[in-house]
């Protein structure tokens, strides 16, 4: 069963059944029937993260560190656990404004900024090529060593000549695959559907096929987890796979120091290696799938892992001697009992790892070069070609297409030249190292709006550079290519300037050691030169649509930075160049559909319209080239600094305000304490009123009792009661009106009846109609009015009941025998104001506002409880504004109060 040609003829079987399963993804997305639209299909393009390193790695890793081999995968698990809200946020912001790659990302975030995005790809191809190389590594060995069967005893092989290795070819079907299924259009934020479903299926070979193997290894080869722990108990080999120990000479730091920098390094990469973040954040069709991702993917990441130690046990003592790696005991087991069917079913798992990942890499790596190189080269090269000409669509996925084959030949040239030099997991970990290089530009933009353009790219460039002194001159050297001397003496003997002990840092591996010093440069470079350079108008513009992606308009946010005039027969003819014909007629009958232009407009100032058509083309070739190609059809006016800071001091302002709304438990908590205090006033003022009803009723009841039983009456005595009971039937009226007339008002059905009238008219009847009251009390009141009249429009009758519970307000807290109310109507412009002022108790600052509010009421521990309802303030504030007027108060303890209130003059019959 194990011979090479039926390992080909199942290979070949598998990638076709890959194949298939991609063109009918495609072909269900182009009906309208995604495959890739739950949960489940997410979370499984997310374990492309689990590759050959995975599959076979663990093992060899367990082996070598013990239980250090966790640390790959707790940092994932970390990193989908507890940073969902910074996930979500690079997703919003991706599909907001139709992000391609990591680099676009970065380039998008500080101005579209094309030297920045350049800078990033070749980061990300110099650091990621290595990875590649170690899955074509783990395909060519598996399939060396199964094709061997039944020997498993080699411990290197010859290289084949390159037309003779499989690996070769294998490179070359992978990327036949990424062109098909990566490459069907230009415009890469629509999603690879067929790609995602077939990664995702990639996703389950690998881990039923790991889980068969450890089952067996559990249970077949030791018949039960008790038989097998006795059979290993004794060994030191096998003890230490449970010790959590630095395992490696002469280094004596800390364990933890390395447990955290892998963590570290590992939740860095599960987001920001290419291939994550088109799995996660590209390939995303809904945000609420992450949701489920959170805990699902770290449950597949719990569940490949399960039998990593088991398998490294029966590996080790299966080989006691070392004569077969640690890294190929998942294939090697099933090869050793002779299980044919197992030992191929693992090298298709093992196949299926590398494939996927190497497809969604080189996808990922294919578009940023495209975008932010190749592109960018080509404009600034050929600039009339982008204006004028033929549909550029096919030569442009054509050279995307090239740029993917490339990828692969390097991939396979590291391979050949470097990759045996090293072990699976140590290739991985160079390139988690390098991507954590952008963790600063990115956490950083998405958070800080000062991080800066400089900033970003002089923090890249240090920790890159120091990757590149620290990890990948040394690969150099010991794949013979440099000189040795450059590890152990340091360049032209500088001791102090040694890749692995820079600056005689000392005791830390080479992994360890790298991290330090890149992200100490990179994060340090990144902090300084942001704080001291002066970002651009684009880079404030920028900073302010990501950090506040949450609370800015998805299709208003970026409009509002821009101005100028475009001629939309330009930007259509753009679309149709880069996006193809059909594309690009939809794209704009879409636009025009919203009502905002007309397809016969010549020129537009529209802003949105402008946008729009850059965003579908940074889907195509990236924000920065979009950028660049837009400015050459449109007629920009850029913002200057002052206005782009007035703008954003507007946004600050609504920001403000929707943060106000988004702080719902806070909300929640402050109108449950409303409620209380509406409550309580509500309490008082039932309680009031049920006072004030009790008290005439009482009085009235009293009366007529008396009136009743004493029919003989002297006519004195029943004039005087009589009196009385028409006092008290008008204070009960006046309550009553009272109440009935908020009501009104609070449900906008009171009727007005509105004329012209004369304020000093409406002043003096209310002093006639409070007269008895201001007498009762011994209160003396005089009025000062203009001599001319004075006209106003509103409602005679409404405008005295105000006038009126001014009076009564002022008269309630008077003192007796000693009080004094003074009225004053004068012009003000082209208004009139009212004054009302007493020399009562006064009204302490807090409660200025608050004596407007319905149900409230000043109290006063001398006086007891206040007589009314609490209503005649708040009626009388409404009152005014409905005639567009304003009501105040002026007032301290102990030195009375001035009410006030204003309307606007009548001028058709203003005679002062």
């Amino acid at each position: 069963m194990l011979q090479t040609g039926n390992i080909i003829f199942v290979s070949t079987i598998y990638m076709a059944v890959l194949f298939g399963l991609a063109y009918y993804g495609d072909k269900r997305c182009d009906q309208g029937r995604s495959m890739v639209g739950n949960p489940y299909i997410y979370t499984l393009s997310l374990a492309i993260y689990c590759t050959a390193w995975t599959f076979y790695g663990s093992v060899g890793h367990a082996v070598r560190t013990g239980p250090e081999f966790l640390t790959v995968y707790i940092g994932p698990t970390l990193m989908f656990a507890l940073a969902y809200p910074v996930i979500l946020k690079i997703i919003r912001i991706s599909k907001t404004y139709r992000i391609t790659s990591i680099a676009d990302f970065i380039a998008s975030r500080y101005g579209k900024s094309s030297a920045l995005g350049g800078i990033v790809t070749i980061i990300a191809l110099i650091g990621v090529a290595p990875y590649i190389s170690l899955q074509l590594k783990a395909i060519s060995t598996s399939f060396l060593l199964i094709s061997h069967y039944p020997d498993i005893t080699l411990l290197h092989f010859s290289k084949a000549p390159i037309f003779q290795d499989t690996t070769f070819y294998v490179a070359l079907i992978l990327a036949a695959f990424a062109i098909l299924f990566g490459t069907r259009s230009l415009e890469t934020t629509e999603r690879h559907e067929g790609l995602v479903v077939a990664i995702a299926f990639e996703s389950i070979v690998k881990l039923v096929a790991f889980l068969s193997v450890g089952v067996f290894v559990t249970h077949m080869i030791y018949q039960t987890p008790g038989g097998f722990s006795q059979g290993f108990s004794s060994l030191y080999e096998v003890s230490r796979l449970f010790t959590i120990e630095r395992h490696t000479a002469g280094q004596s730091a800390g364990v933890y120091s390395g447990w955290a920098i892998s963590i570290f390094l590992s939740m860095m990469a599960v987001l920001f290696l290419p291939r994550q973040f088109q799995a996660a954040v590209v390939e995303n069709v809904d945000e609420k799938h992450l949701k489920k991702a959170i805990w699902l993917f770290p449950l597949y990441l719990f569940v490949i892992n399960l039998f990593v130690l088991p398998v490294a046990f029966g590996g080790v003592i299966a080989f006691p001697g070392g004569e077969v790696d640690a890294d190929t005991f998942v294939l090697t087991l099933p090869m050793l009992k002779n299980k044919e069917g197992l030992a191929l079913f693992v090298f298709i798992g093992g196949l299926s790892a590398s494939t996927s990942m190497v497809i969604v890499e080189t996808v990922a790596l294919s578009t940023m070069l495209s975008n932010e190189i190749v592109m960018p080269a080509l404009i600034r090269g050929w600039s009339s070609r982008f204006t004028q000409g033929k549909d550029l669509t096919a030569p442009l996925l054509l050279i995307r297409r090239a740029i993917i084959l490339v990828i692969l030949l390097l991939a396979y040239g590291y391979f050949r030249i470097i990759g045996e030099f090293y072990a699976l997991v140590s290739i991985g970990l160079v390139s988690f190292a390098a991507v954590a290089q952008f963790a600063p530009a990115i956490l950083g933009g998405i958070f800080w709006k000062r991080a800066s353009k400089s900033g970003a790219i002089c923090g890249l460039m240090a920790g890159f550079a120091l990757w590149t002194y620290t990890l990948f001159l040394p690969s150099l050297a010991q794949a013979g290519l440099i000189s040795q001397d450059f590890i152990t003496s340091g360049p032209f003997g500088i001791e102090i300037l040694k890749p692995f002990q820079l600056f005689g840092l000392q005791d830390l591996n080479r992994i360890e050691h790298s991290v330090f010093w890149t992200m100490l440069a990179n994060v340090g470079v990144y902090i300084g030169v942001s704080l001291f350079s002066k970002p651009s108008a684009m880079e404030h513009a920028q900073a302010t649509l990501f950090t506040d992606i949450f609370k800015n308009s998805r299709e208003t946010s970026e409009s509002t930075f821009w101005r100028g005039t475009a001629s939309i027969r330009d930007i259509e003819s753009l679309l149709r160049r880069f996006l193809g014909k059909r594309r690009a007629e939809e794209a704009m009958a879409e636009y025009t559909g919203k009502g905002r232009i007309t397809r016969g407009q010549a020129l537009t100032t529209d802003a949105g319209l402008v946008i729009y058509a850059e965003k579908l083309l940074a889907g195509a070739i990236g924000s920065a080239s979009a950028r660049i190609v837009v400015s050459s059809v449109v007629k920009e006016e850029p913002l200057g600094l002052g206005e782009v800071m007035d703008i954003l001091d507007e946004t600050r302002h609504a920001i403000a305000h929707s943060q106000e709304l988004e702080r719902v438990s806070n909300d929640l908590k402050a109108a449950n304490e409303r409620l209380k205090e509406l409550d309580r006033l509500k309490d008082d003022f039932i309680s009031t009123v049920t006072h004030e009803l009790r008290t005439p009723l009482t009085s009235i009841r009293s009366v007529a009792e008396i009136l009743y039983d004493n029919p003989d009456l002297d006519s004195e005595k029943h004039e005087n009661f009589i009196s009385i009971i028409i006092n008290e039937s008008k204070r009960l009226s006046r309550l009553i009106v009272q109440v009935l007339d908020f009501q009104k008002i609070e449900s906008g059905v009171m009727l007005w009846e509105k004329s012209r009238l004369d304020m000093k008219e409406i002043v003096k009847e209310a002093v006639c109609a409070t007269s008895s009251l201001v007498e009762s009390k011994n209160v003396r009141m005089s009025a000062r009015l203009p001599d001319a009249p004075a006209p106003a429009f509103g409602d005679r009758d409404k405008l005295i009941q105000a006038m009126i519970n001014f009076i009564s307000n002022a008269v309630k807290f008077c003192p007796a025998e000693e009080g004094r109310i003074d009225i004053h109507l004068k012009a003000a412009g082209n208004e009139w104001n009212v004054f009302v002022k007493d020399n009562g108790i006064g009204i302490d600052a807090s409660n200025h506002e608050k004596v407007f509010r319905k149900f409230h009421q000043v109290k006063d521990s001398s006086l007891g409880r206040p007589t009314g309802s609490g209503l005649g303030l708040a009626i009388t504030k409404r009152i005014i504004e409905s005639h567009g007027g304003e009501v105040r108060v002026e007032s301290e303890p102990g030195r009375g109060s001035v009410f006030s209130f204003s309307i606007p003059a009548d001028s058709v019959g203003a005679s002062h």
